[in-house]
């Protein structure tokens, strides 16, 4: 059997981080994931996960290098030891099978990524080999039971701007990946302010696949309009005339601009109702904008002042008596 070293292609003096770049160079070539037609990358990607346990254990190292364990982690019997008995270790028959302590192997910290690719090796490698020489309970390296899958990479999180008019009109946006890729996403349905949208498979690359792109959607105030649920609502200035004589004026939406009628006689905080301009819910029903009447008076208008002053109805009535006043 190949030296563990030879086997990781690294000097037998190498400090660990030579061993885990070692490693993680091989694991991604032999990684039994990208050789499925390929029994000889897989057998050799076992013995190099092997290899990395035993390297990257002090303890093991140490052991292996003083000559008390073989390269499959098993002690070596003294000169003589029992004649020709089985090994302790050994399997069935006297075939050798690797022992495998769970308590060996430490998940959390900087290295857990490398060792969710070990135990991909030792547990999880033997996919669609079940049933062959050497493999424990239930093909699973003997621990009976099946082995966590390799995580997947990082999420990416990404912050988009959409303007109001285009949120509320559910426009299509064009969005550039940190990646450099270009993708068109549809905004759904009752979009509101930190939506957030996942494209799948569009993160960072791990030893389980890619993870996801995590894309939030920040609407852009307005100069003018205000969301108030699936609703818009618009402050509108209106001449004393329109006001007071009624007549069509032209209002804004986000569609584009549309005519109103401002009936006559309205007043200052009059409601007016545009049905579906407003924003599309999730129901897939727009909202209304509401438009709000805001009666602007002409500051020193001498006709307008002496109409006043011999107005009839000047002083006549209270318009606050609702206030109590």
């Amino acid at each position: 059997m190949a030296d563990l070293y030879s086997t990781l292609g690294v000097a037998r003096g190498a400090d660990e981080a030579a061993i885990k770049k070692a490693y993680r160079k091989l694991a991604k070539e032999l990684h039994p994931d990208r050789n499925r037609d390929n029994p000889a990358a897989a057998e050799r990607f076992s013995k190099v996960t092997a290899a990395y346990d035993i390297l990257t254990d002090k303890d093991k190292r140490a052991r292996y290098d003083r000559g008390e364990l073989d390269e499959d982690g098993n002690p070596r019997m003294p000169f003589g030891y029992g004649g020709g008995g089985a090994r302790p270790g050994a399997g069935p028959g006297g075939g050798n099978y690797q022992r495998v302590d769970p308590s060996d192997f430490d998940l959390g910290g900087a290295d857990a990524a490398d060792l969710s690719e070990l135990f991909e090796g030792l547990f999880g490698g033997a996919r669609g080999n079940r049933g062959g020489a050497g493999q424990g309970a239930g093909g699973f390296g003997g621990f009976g039971r099946r082995a966590p899958p390799p995580p997947k990479g990082a999420d990416v999180a990404y912050r988009y701007e959409v303007s109001f008019a285009e949120a509320a009109l559910l426009t299509p946006q064009r969005v550039t990946l940190r990646s450099g890729k270009t993708l068109d996403i549809k905004l759904p349905k009752g979009v509101e302010d930190g939506t957030r949208i996942r494209l799948t498979g569009q993160g960072e690359t791990g030893p389980g696949g890619k993870g996801d792109a995590i894309v939030t959607i920040a609407i852009k105030p307005h100069g003018f309009y205000v969301r108030d649920g699936d609703n818009i609502r618009l402050d509108l200035p209106v001449s004393l005339d329109e006001a007071v004589l009624g007549g069509k004026v032209k209002v804004p939406t986000v569609d584009g601009p549309v005519m109103l009628a401002i009936p006559a006689g309205s007043s200052s905080g009059k409601v007016l109702r545009l049905k579906g301009r407003g924003f599309t819910g999730k129901s897939g029903t727009r909202g209304d904008q509401l438009v709000t009447l805001q009666i602007e008076v002409p500051a020193d208008d001498a006709a307008l002042n002496a109409f006043l002053e011999s107005w009839p109805g000047k002083g006549k009535g209270n318009p606050r008596a609702s206030l109590g006043v």
